[in-house]
């Protein structure tokens, strides 16, 4: 698929369907875009849909089924979206950094393909608003999904989610206690953690 270069040809782009829930469309929206008028539109577009399709069946479906409705906070960004949140201070990282990240159609110095998106799980934003910690969730999806990177914030308990082809399994938060909660070698990072999510759904099974 090239470059949308019309409204039909975008219009096409957001009909495609990367799982069961989940079309391009819904990764499209950015706050950034509308505000500063910059089109979050893909340069190249086959890899935003083979990313965003990776991320989706393997990390958000899970998640949808299991916990129900999960909201798209921050999906795809250009690297003209990108770059202006980036200099602009709202909480961008570098495009360099968020290649095979939030820019899903470039891949990764080191030829991988990737993909993150900021989700919030009202299911457990409800429970987290409550007094349930943080890591009860990121220790659930530890243990059951194949995420790459997870990033924890305050409002609502929404975190980043990535996939990639090589994968860190690295978890991190700007919530108390901050920092990294895991990475390979650091102790406790193999084996369940179960303790951390009593009451917790089962993950479950995918529906066709």
């Amino acid at each position: 698929m090239k470059k949308p270069k019309s409204v039909n040809s975008l219009e096409d782009l957001g009909r495609v369907r990367l799982s069961k829930s989940f079309f391009m469309r819904d990764f499209l929206y950015s706050e950034i875009s509308n505000f500063f008028g910059i089109p979050n539109i893909p340069d190249n577009p086959d890899l935003a849909i083979e990313a965003g399709t990776r991320l989706c069946t393997e990390l958000l479906e899970p998640l949808n089924e299991t916990f129900g409705r999960i909201s798209i906070f921050s999906g795809y960004r250009s690297c003209a979206v990108n770059q202006t949140g980036n200099e602009k201070n709202l909480r961008c990282a570098s495009n360099e950094s968020n290649y095979a990240g939030h820019i899903f159609d470039h891949r990764d110095p080191d030829g991988y393909i990737g993909a993150t998106v900021s989700i919030v799980i009202p299911w457990f934003a409800d429970r987290y608003e409550q007094g349930t910690d943080w890591r009860a969730m990121a220790w659930w999806i530890h243990d059951h999904l194949p995420y790459s990177s997870l990033c924890f914030f305050p409002k609502l308990a929404a975190f980043n989610i990535t996939y990639h082809e090589n994968p860190k399994r690295e978890i991190y938060s700007y919530v108390n206690p901050m920092g990294i909660l895991t990475r390979p070698g650091m102790a406790g990072h193999e084996g369940l953690h179960s303790e951390w999510y009593q009451g917790f759904p089962k993950l479950a099974a995918l529906k066709n």
